[in-house]
């Protein structure tokens, strides 16, 4: 009997001859080759088939969309239902109903997210302002905007190529033949790899305006006719030359936007009526709340949301004596009511993603035109020529009509007609198909008679054509009084309104919360109370719930900042003057719920850090103390909570507030103690340092509690005292154990 296969003393296992195969097979590939195979195609379609616009102001998802629904006939009829317009792009767009109708939803009038819509929408579909959902496809209706008339006014004259769509069964324009500068008129962002885009829209009257300016002279004044941006939400627009001149001329920056508010004196309230096109109803609710919360604005009784059909309006119910002006400007200040809309003019030029200004885009958007309007023309004037050439043999034959009706009636066979008519009159085959298909009834003097003339006038035409394509400022005239034409029809006044430097008001920043005197309490719950010397003389005995207690007393004054530290490892910064003054006889504020805190999350360490010098000490229950200075917790921004406060390695057991070296006496629950210099631990710059061993503890012990020696009540201080740590400490003597001592968390 053959033997079973033992395992090699060693305890290595055999190889295995189908792994030993697949790991032959597996060949080394340098990263480099990797990226360059398999990530660089993906990045690149991406940037040139997705996310990035070309000069006709269009991403592929949006051109794919609007060219569906101009075949469809949807420019000159009646809506058709969103649905049935979705499934017929999916014939060019493959990405799925759902990509399809978000980008409908866009481009559509009901949506407002353009100053100058492309679809035409009926229905519920939402609103850029906020967040509330739109309605289904299957709901809503849909059909072109007339401006997209100017869209494809040359589509069908061989003004811009056409390429395949991705399964090679249909024809797509590659790009829009625009007679606008649409990449300028049309807000447009896109996240590629590797790169952004982000276009802010510019009003049509003024693009077109600065467009034929342009065209005029190359070197005009961009600023006299391009005033800013504007934006279809409205709002108003804080002019800055500076930061204009920088978008300008490099493409990239920002503007300043804020809302637009009136004071409506019945009823003491603040109307909202336009907001920035960069934000939504929501975030600002959502953040004017959290102020509230916070106690940062105190003037604001109620907000709410009345937006209707009539348009948004965000109400704010003001309390008896809040200053509008002064509330507004806080609000600017602390919400997205006044938020800055950056720009990013990074557009497709010959498949190659590049960051233009202003002059630039219309420089390479005016050479494009140019070549689209020679391509229309071009494509008539050859249409002209071919009718000609059939007019000129026409007219051979009307000289003498009735030697051609000769030669028909005297041909045998019905395919030697072409051939005698052409060998009989010296015409091609072209003219003499032309004339075999006349009716009849139109061999008459007055037919013949119009023929000649309009031989005549096409003859005119043609060279006038030829005469506009050799002369480039005839070009440029044509695209001019097409830009006239499409401001005229179409051009709207500006929705943003412009705010210069001496129009803006400058309200003082907000003043300082009044700085007086003040007592806090903390209680081992959470409940935090301000009380001021007055009120406490009258009444010091503090009242807390059944089973909670004082942890934390200060004396401070109420401009002073403070921090609690929580359970969660997390601190909460804030003012004094952000709590309401107080008696001892209530319960306080509840922090957790006033800071907002976690679930199950509650302070544990309150701390005014004042010039943030000084330190404090962290003791944990597997014996490690920390070191932290306060500086580590210093913010230059507004900050109201940093995670990571501490080490979450062990349980906290206490914290300490050191301002200089002193001795401590730490206490486990043996209980041994130790007596040590707090020059032994070294300050630590990270928060979250777990600190050095202070004590060694068995497995069942754990650190307790830490106190200044003077107030441990210890006799024999030489017993316990260490010159190096970690140490075991001494067992506490009888004598040594009096409770004396005030722990923070006691």
């Amino acid at each position: 009997m053959p033997k079973k296969h033992q395992p090699e003393a060693s305890g290595h296992r055999a190889p295995d001859p189908h792994v030993k195969g697949l790991q032959a097979a597996v060949v080394a590939q340098p990263i480099t080759d990797t990226l360059e195979v398999n990530y660089m195609p993906y990045a690149m379609s991406v940037i040139v088939s997705r996310a990035i616009p070309e000069i006709d102001g269009f991403k592929p998802s949006h051109r794919k969309l609007l060219y569906t629904m101009y075949k469809m006939g949807l420019l000159t009829g009646p809506r058709t239902k969103s649905a049935n317009i979705v499934g017929q792009t999916m014939r060019l767009n493959p990405h799925g109903d759902a990509a399809i109708y978000d980008t409908m939803v866009r481009l559509s009038a009901g949506y407002g997210a353009l100053l100058t819509p492309f679809v035409d929408s009926k229905g519920n579909f939402g609103k850029v302002y906020s967040q509330d959902a739109y309605a289904a496809s299957r709901y809503t209706e849909a059909k072109l905007s007339p401006i997209c008339a100017e869209i494809f006014r040359d589509i069908d004259n061989d003004a811009v190529d056409f390429v395949d769509n991705y399964d090679n069964t249909m024809k797509e324009p590659a790009l829009l033949p625009t007679s606008f500068p649409n990449i300028l008129v049309s807000a447009n962002s896109g996240i590629a790899v590797g790169m952004a885009s982000q276009f802010c829209g510019f009003n049509l009257k003024e693009v077109c305006a600065t467009t034929a300016a342009y065209l005029k002279n190359p070197d005009c004044t961009l600023t006299d006719t391009l005033l800013a941006p504007d934006f279809p939400t409205g709002g108003e627009l804080i002019c800055d030359p500076a930061a204009l001149e920088e978008i300008y001329r490099t493409g990239r920056g920002g503007v300043k936007v804020r809302a637009r508010w009136r004071y409506v004196k019945e009823g003491n309230l603040i109307e909202i009526y336009e907001i920035p096109y960069t934000t939504n109803t929501n975030a600002i609710l959502d953040k004017v709340a959290e102020l509230i919360k916070a106690g940062k604005i105190r003037e604001i009784a109620d907000m709410r949301d009345e937006t209707d059909r009539s348009g948004l309006k965000l109400t704010i119910d003001l309390k008896r004596g809040a200053d509008p002006a002064k509330l507004m400007a806080k609000l600017f200040r602390q919400t997205t009511l006044q938020d800055t809309c950056s720009c990013n003019f990074n557009v497709l030029i010959g498949g190659m993603p590049r960051v233009l200004g202003v002059r630039q885009l219309l420089e390479e958007w005016c050479a494009w035109r140019t070549e689209s309007v020679r391509r229309r023309v071009h494509f008539v004037l050859g249409k002209k020529k071919d009718k000609l050439h059939l007019l000129k043999g026409l007219k051979r034959i009307l000289l003498d009509i009735d030697k051609a009706i000769r030669i028909i009636r005297e041909t045998e066979e019905e395919t030697e007609v072409i051939p005698n008519l052409m060998i009989g009159f010296g015409i091609d085959q072209t003219q003499a198909e032309y004339v075999a298909e006349i009716k009849l009834r139109n061999i008459n003097k007055e037919y013949i008679l119009k023929r000649v003339q309009e031989t005549e006038a096409l003859q005119n035409e043609i060279d006038d054509l030829e005469d506009l394509l050799a002369d480039p400022a005839r070009v440029k005239k044509v695209i001019i009084g097409e830009l006239d034409a499409v401001s005229q029809k179409y051009g709207q006044p500006r929705r943003t309104v412009l705010l210069y430097s001496h129009e803006v008001e400058h309200l003082d920043e907000e003043e300082p919360a009044p700085d007086y005197p003040v007592s806090v309490f903390l209680s081992r719950e959470g409940y935090f109370k301000k009380i001021t010397p007055a009120s406490l003389r009258m009444n010091s005995e503090q009242k807390f719930k059944d089973g909670d207690g004082l942890r934390q007393s200060f004396e401070t004054t109420n401009a002073a900042e403070i921090m609690f530290f929580t359970n969660k490892c997390q601190v909460y910064k804030c003012r004094v003057s952000d709590f309401d003054d107080t008696k001892a006889s209530v319960l306080g504020d509840y922090l957790p719920t006033k800071l907002s805190m976690d679930p199950e999350e509650s302070p544990v360490f309150a701390c005014l850090p004042g010039d943030y010098s000084g330190a404090l000490l962290f003791f944990f229950e597997n014996g490690k103390a920390a070191r932290v200075n306060l500086t580590s917790y210093q913010t230059t921004s507004n900050r109201r909570k940093l995670t990571g406060a501490y080490s979450d390695k062990s349980p906290l057991a206490l914290i300490r507030r050191l301002d200089g070296e002193e001795e401590l006496a730490v206490y486990s629950t043996e209980p041994r103690a130790v007596i040590f210099n707090t020059a032994l631990l070294a300050p630590k710059t990270t928060r979250t340092t777990q600190g050095v061993a202070l004590l060694t503890l068995k497995p069942k012990y754990r650190l307790e509690r830490a106190v200044p020696v003077e107030e441990s009540g210890i006799v024999n201080r030489a017993r316990y005292r260490v010159r190096a740590i970690p140490a075991a400490g001494a067992l506490v003597r009888a004598e040594d154990s009096e409770e004396k001592q005030l722990g923070l968390l006691d």
